[in-house]
C-alpha cells in the first residue's frame, strides 16, 4: 500500500510537513485554482509537483481534473473543453503523473445532510440523511416536481423530519448541500441551484451514460499515448438525488462502462465509503471482480441508524464494509502487479486535537478532510496491512 493523503495546496490548514510526519508517501492533490474546463499549465504542474518532492513525498494522483458540465451534458462548448481535458492529460503526464481520479456527477459532487453530526465521545463526522435532503428538496427549495419523486413514505417521514427542524437545523441542511463541499468549485444560492439543475431537463440515466461513454473513447487515445490512468470515483450517493441521474453506483454500471469504453486506461477508483452509501453493493466482490482495473483506493466505513440514514463510522476498519476481507483482494492484486497502489484515509472525523489546531492557526481544515480523524484511519490501514502480511508469513 502506498499511504495517500489528500492536499489541498497553501489554502490548506494541514501543511505538508504535518503530512509526512504521518507517514504519508504519496500525496494526491490538483491544481485547485483553476477552473473547470481550463488547461493547466505545465509551469504550474511543476511547480507543485516541486512543493511536494521538496517536501519529502510524490505527487502522484491528481484528485480532481473536473469533468466540465458542458462535457456531461454534451451541449455548449464541450468540444473545446474535451480538447482542453487531453491537453491536461498530456501536460501531466510530461511532469510524471499518470493516475487522474475524476467523477462524472452533475452539478453536485459528494452530498451531506451534516457536515458535523456528534458521535457519543464528542467527536463530529458527516452524516447522510434522506429524509432531510428530500425535506430540504420539497419544503425548502421546492423543486418543481420533486413530490413525484419520492415514495409515499419517504414523503411523509421528509414532512415529519422537516417539520422537526428548527431554523437552525434547516440552515444546517441547506448550508450541506449549497456551500461547496470539497470538490465542488461554488458555494450556490437556492435560485442558482435550481437553475443548474434546469439546465439538466431532457438528460435522463440513459443520455448521460452515452455522453460518459462518448467522453471516455474520445480521450482513450490520449490515454494510450500518454500511459496516464482515468479512475472515476462512484457515484456518492449512490443513487438519483434532486432529478439528478447517478450513473457509477454499483458492479452493474461499472461492467458496463468497461464494455463500452474499452481501453485498459480506463478504471476505478474504489471508494468503499461511496459504494457503501447502498447497502446492497459488496465492495469486497468489486474488488475481486474489477481489480485489474483499480487505480486509486479510498477506504473508509459506514455505520447506518436507519435504511437511508447513515454516518461515516469511528473506525475505518468497521461497519458496513468488511475491509479487512476487502484488503486481502487488494493485497492480491499489489502483489499480481508488483507494485503499490496509492490508498488515502477518507473523510475522517473530527476531533479535540483539530478544533485546537484550528484555534492555534487562525484557519481550519475542509469538512471531512481533519487531521486527527485522517492521522487516526491511515493508522489502521497500516497497522491492518501490516497485520496482514504478517499472517500470511506465518502460514
Amino acid at each position: 500500500m502506498k499511504q495517500g493523503w489528500r492536499w489541498y495546496g497553501d489554502a490548506d490548514a494541514i501543511t505538508l510537513k504535518e503530512i509526512r510526519q504521518a507517514g504519508v508517501t504519496d500525496i494526491v492533490a490538483a491544481l485547485y485554482e483553476r477552473r473547470p474546463g481550463e488547461v493547466w499549465p505545465v509551469a504550474e504542474i511543476r511547480a507543485r509537483a516541486k512543493k511536494v518532492k521538496d517536501a519529502g513525498m510524490t505527487w502522484s494522483v491528481v484528485e480532481s481534473v473536473p469533468v466540465h458540465e458542458d462535457i456531461k451534458k454534451r451541449t455548449g462548448d464541450y468540444l473545446k473543453y474535451v480538447a482542453n481535458y487531453k491537453q491536461t492529460l498530456r501536460n501531466l503526464a510530461k511532469c510524471g503523473i499518470r493516475t487522474v481520479c475524476y467523477n462524472f456527477m452533475p452539478v453536485l459532487d459528494w452530498t451531506r445532510s451534516n457536515l458535523t453530526y456528534a458521535l457519543a465521545d464528542g467527536s463530529t463526522c458527516l452524516e447522510y440523511n434522506e429524509y432531510e435532503l428530500a425535506g430540504f428538496d420539497l419544503f425548502y427549495l421546492k423543486r418543481p416536481g420533486a413530490e413525484k419523486e419520492y415514495d409515499a413514505k419517504t414523503r411523509a417521514r421528509a414532512k415529519k423530519t422537516w417539520a422537526k427542524l428548527d431554523k437552525k437545523g434547516r440552515k444546517r441542511v441547506a448550508d450541506s448541500v449549497l456551500c461547496g463541499l470539497p470538490g465542488t468549485v461554488d458555494d450556490l444560492t437556492p435560485a442558482e441551484f435550481l437553475a443548474q439543475l434546469k439546465t439538466y431537463d431532457g438528460i435522463d440515466d440513459r443520455k448521460l451514460r452515452e455522453n460518459m461513454y462518448w467522453f471516455l473513447n474520445e480521450i482513450s487515445p490520449v490515454l494510450e499515448e500518454t500511459g496516464v490512468d482515468m479512475c472515476i470515483h462512484p457515484d456518492d450517493p449512490p443513487h438519483p438525488i434532486f432529478g439528478l441521474p447517478r450513473i457509477l453506483s454499483n458492479a452493474k454500471d461499472i461492467a458496463e462502462m468497461y464494455r463500452r469504453c474499452p481501453s485498459r486506461h480506463v478504471g476505478l477508483t474504489l471508494c468503499t465509503g461511496s459504494l457503501g452509501g447502498d447497502p446492497r453493493n459488496d465492495a469486497v466482490e468489486i474488488m475481486k471482480k474489477f481489480g485489474k482495473r483499480v487505480f486509486f483506493c479510498h477506504f473508509r466505513n459506514l455505520e447506518y441508524t436507519d435504511d437511508k440514514v447513515f454516518h461515516e463510522s469511528q473506525c475505518h476498519l468497521c461497519g458496513q464494509t468488511n475491509i479487512p476481507k476487502l484488503f486481502e483482494e487488494f493485497l492480491k492484486e499489489e502483489k499480481r502487479r508488483g507494485e503499490g497502489i496509492v490508498v488515502r484515509p477518507d473523510h475522517g472525523r473530527y476531533l479535540e486535537i483539530d478544533r485546537e489546531l484550528a484555534r492555534l492557526k487562525g484557519k481550519d481544515c475542509y469538512c471531512g478532510y481533519s487531521y486527527g480523524g485522517r492521522l487516526i484511519g491511515l493508522a489502521e490501514l497500516r497497522g491492518l496491512e501490516i497485520g496482514l502480511k504478517y499472517a500470511r508469513k506465518g502460514k
